[in-house]
């Protein structure tokens, strides 16, 4: 990995599902996904959330373990979420205890103690914001977490560089089922670079072969 970077890391059941039947996907991995998803935080220079995710009220700053951190020698990657329409809880500890950024369009109208980026007119231009994080902010590595919305937007865009997939051994049903990813004008092809196992769960690294910028 050379240069900028867009990675995407989910969790899915073996039936294809990103969340459980409490509709979280914190259940799925269990200890061994707790502790790549924790590696990836510590790789990234910036972690990309939607705001749907942001919204169920389960995110706050990021933190990691003891050992991470000091391997990292640095302050944990902020959070960056995307949103267009800003229906967000911006009094949350998320938006006044971490150094949290927001990606949004240019008409909107952010509080003052939120930093932004702005990108686009009317909605959000990703390929715009994605050149400003990563170019003009510093924010060359990023880690996009979910949820499917935004994971869908990136694909869709020819941003991702390369997806990291944790497959939990838990069978969902459509009852509860919540696709990785939703409709794509074109079919994406990946290449597999990596495979672990570790305690019945299985964690795969592909790339997308994406003309680098």
């Amino acid at each position: 990995m050379s240069g900028p970077w867009l990675r995407v890391g989910m969790v899915a059941s073996l039936d294809g599902s990103v969340t459980d039947e409490e509709r979280w996907s914190d259940g799925l991995g269990g200890r061994a996904d707790q502790r790549v998803f924790r590696t990836l935080r510590a790789l990234a220079d910036g972690i990309m959330v939607g705001a749907g995710t942001v919204r169920t009220g389960r995110l706050g700053p990021p933190r990691l373990p003891a050992a991470l951190a000091a391997r990292r020698d640095r302050p944990p990657a902020p959070l960056i979420v995307v949103s267009r329409s800003l229906d967000l809880d911006f009094g949350a500890p998320l938006f006044t205890e971490g150094d949290t950024i927001l990606v949004t369009s240019d008409d909107a109208r952010p509080p003052a103690h939120v930093r932004a980026v702005s990108a686009g007119e009317g909605d959000i231009d990703l390929p715009l914001a994605i050149h400003r994080l990563q170019g003009e902010h510093g924010f060359g590595h990023l880690l996009c977490e979910g949820g499917p919305a935004l994971a869908t937007s990136l694909l869709a865009e020819d941003l991702v560089d390369e997806l990291c997939l944790t497959i939990a051994p838990t069978l969902i049903g459509t009852r509860h089922h919540t696709r990785m990813v939703g409709d794509l004008e074109h079919r994406r092809d990946l290449a597999l670079d990596a495979v672990y196992a570790d305690e019945d769960v299985l964690f795969l690294r592909y790339l997308t072969g994406r003309p680098r910028p």
